[in-house]
């Protein structure tokens, strides 16, 4: 006898309707074959569905067992498959009748006692559902609530085979669960952080809030002990929280790689990724011999935070310079070719040196020549010109470190700009796919950065003088655009012009050569 049970696959971070068809024959020995692309997990389901079926108090006459997972050019992976797997075995043996089952998705990994367990990648397999007018979604108890988020969907979690043969035999009545609707407002931790926290530093903050109003990449240079790290860490408390349609996006990437908790569903705040400057080329953008997303793809509508830059390995680096202008990773493998959003603010660090200390005020550098030209060519000409902002960042004085009863700018009044001057970038790009600054290429200079004549031959003569590279102007425009949207101006001026120029730092200095 033939059955035929729906299910799905992950493919990237998408996910992809699976058919799942048994076909049972008479035969004198007993055979079973997967076929469709299966890896070794899907493979070694056989063992783990009959045991989970006759430890559930279901049997049947073991024959000639066929299952073939289809589109069968498309690789199967996971063990969310044992569940449509069983149940297609129990319809093939004609020891189960549903009139459920066309209008029902089914995956759970297996126990050998027939418990369902928890699986990665609910959330893009529930948008499918959705997607392809799928009424029922049938999976493990503890994914329940995560596929709960995508409306329209009837959601069923089960801690057991059993319960679920019960339910779509129809010899008990379960109630969908519930859904929990989405609220930005809903916070993922108490934030024990504040831009308040931060002294002195007016320069540096200043261009952070330049840096998060128009979503622009930033490097902060400067000896131990500055405040770089702490400056970085500040950057997620002034930014917008994430929007429905953006949040569904990250999600689903984190998702797939299995950490979303269950008391934070959707990702409401931007995430903050900062991985050790060990970190492989897989591990930072993605891969694996089945690609997997790596942490630019985790910092998508985030901050990605690589602390002491020139640490990290140099050919590691260099793979950034495609995500930080297509904002996103295609990794290709002989079996398939996956592509992962990747649009993220690049927050760097840097010391000046190996020891951190040359040009200090007080204290002398103690690296030779040579030390400080391999530390500085470490990070490429091409990939600085991918930072907007260079900022020098001094040691603190004595004196801004103890005006402990003079307290900054909080985050709070901080991110109301921010959301104001995101707001005003959405209203201007509303026609376009783009929504921030950051994101404007050549086409839209011509009709949003428009300067006025003092400021073009500002810009002329920086040009000329420090021998500023196109890409380089261009993200002067875009940094300028910021700054002038922060004044409330239309017309890019003179200040707006210089102001942005200064963010330049090792443009200025002759330093993207090599540091």
């Amino acid at each position: 006898m033939f059955a035929q049970i729906y299910s799905a696959g992950i493919h990237g971070i998408e996910a992809r309707l699976i058919n799942v068809e048994v076909d049972i024959r008479m035969s004198q020995l007993p055979q079973w074959s997967t076929v469709g692309l299966p890896e070794s997990a899907v493979k070694e389901s056989k063992d783990r569905v009959i045991a989970a079926v006759r430890n559930s108090g279901y049997d049947f006459i073991f024959r000639r067992v066929t299952i073939n997972l289809a589109p069968a050019d498309t690789k199967k992976e996971g063990t969310a498959f044992d569940l449509p797997i069983a149940i297609a075995l129990m319809v093939a043996s004609g020891e189960l009748k549903s009139t459920l089952l066309k209008s029902t998705i089914f995956v759970s990994e297996l126990s050998l006692t027939g418990d369902l367990r928890s699986i990665k990648g609910v959330l893009p397999i529930a948008i499918l559902a959705r997607e392809l007018k799928i009424k029922n979604l049938i999976l493990p108890e503890a994914n329940a609530n995560e596929a709960c988020m995508v409306k329209g969907l009837n959601v069923f979690g089960f801690s057991h085979f059993s319960e679920v043969v019960e339910f779509i035999s129809g010899r008990t009545v379960v109630q969908p669960a519930v859904y929990k609707s989405y609220s930005s407002e809903n916070k993922s931790d108490i934030c024990d952080i504040d831009f308040s926290d931060i002294y002195g530093q007016h320069q540096a903050k200043r261009a952070i809030e330049v840096a998060a109003a128009g979503g622009h990449n930033i490097l902060f240079k400067g000896p131990p002990g500055s405040g770089k790290t702490m400056l970085a860490s500040r950057i997620p408390t002034i930014l917008p929280p994430l929007t429905f349609e953006e949040s569904l996006e990250t999600s689903k990437i984190y998702s797939v790689m299995g950490l979303l908790k269950d008391k934070h569903l959707l990702l409401t705040q931007r995430p903050f990724r900062d991985p050790h400057h060990s970190i492989s080329n897989a591990g930072l953008i993605g891969g694996g011999s089945y690609p997997r997303p790596g942490e630019v793809s985790l910092a998508h509508n985030g901050v990605l935070f690589l602390d002491e830059l020139p640490e990290f390995q140099k050919h590691v680096l260099e793979l950034l310079r495609q995500p930080l202008e297509s904002h996103e990773v295609t990794i290709s493998r002989a079996s398939t070719s996956l592509t992962y959003p990747a649009r993220f603010i690049l927050v760097a660090s840097s010391n000046p040196c190996p020891c951190g200390y040359m040009g200090h005020s007080k204290l002398p550098c103690s690296c030779t020549t040579t030390q400080i030209q391999r530390y500085r060519a470490k990070l490429s000409g091409p990939l600085l010109d991918r930072i907007d902002l260079h900022i020098e960042v001094p040691p603190v004085p004595y004196e801004d470190m103890r005006k402990s009863s003079e307290i900054g700018e909080r985050s709070t009044n901080v991110a109301e700009r921010i959301v104001r001057m995101r707001k005003l970038q959405a209203k201007r790009f509303q026609n376009s796919p783009i929504y921030l600054n950051s994101q404007m290429t050549t086409k839209h200079f011509e009709k949003f950065c428009k300067l006025d004549p003092v400021g073009e031959k500002i810009l002329k003569s920086s040009m000329d003088k420090f021998q500023l590279s196109a890409r380089a102007v261009s993200r002067i425009f875009k940094v300028s655009r910021t700054i002038a949207d922060m004044d409330s101006s239309d017309v890019i001026k003179m200040d707006h012009i210089l102001e942005a120029i200064q963010y330049r730092s090792l443009d200025r200095m002759g330093m993207t050569g090599g540091f």
